[in-house]
Order: structure tokens, then C-alpha cells, then sequence
């Protein structure tokens, strides 16, 4: 894997705890891990989103099919 480097400003308060518990060398790997532990949060997120999008549209697509053939469904029964 290759990294790259990257520049952010975040605020000095989670600067400062960041530097009080994690070690000098270790920084750039606890980084890289929590942002991608969130973006992974985020794109199960955004799935879940999609998907209930989808089943909604599915939903009323289904809901129209069913009615277009009721009559000859029902067709015959008392």
C-alpha cells in the first residue's frame, strides 16, 4: 500500500489529546485508522439509505403490478 501525505487542521484541544495519548511515531496510523473506520460507517450508511430507496420504489411498483392484475386474479371466485 502506498501512503501519501496529507494536511489537516483540526482543533487544538484534539490536537492536544491526540499528543497526550498516542505516541510520536504512532500519530499517522491512529489517524488513518479512525478516518477509516468513519468513511466505512459512512459508505454502510449510505448503502442502508440506497437500499430503502430501492425497496420503496419496489414497493409501489409492486403494489401497482398486483392491482393491474387483481380482476383476473379474483376472475372465477365468489
Amino acid at each position: 500500500m502506498t501512503n501519501v501525505r496529507q494536511n489537516f487542521t483540526i482543533p487544538e484541544e484534539t490536537g492536544r489529546r491526540l499528543k497526550a495519548l498516542i505516541a510520536d511515531r504512532k500519530r499517522s496510523a491512529f489517524v488513518a485508522e479512525a478516518i477509516e473506520d468513519k468513511l466505512k460507517q459512512l459508505e454502510e450508511e449510505r448503502l442502508k439509505q440506497d437500499l430503502r430507496e430501492g425497496y420503496a420504489a419496489r414497493s409501489a411498483e409492486g403494489a401497482a403490478i398486483n392491482a393491474e392484475w387483481e380482476a383476473a386474479t379474483l376472475e372465477g371466485w365468489e
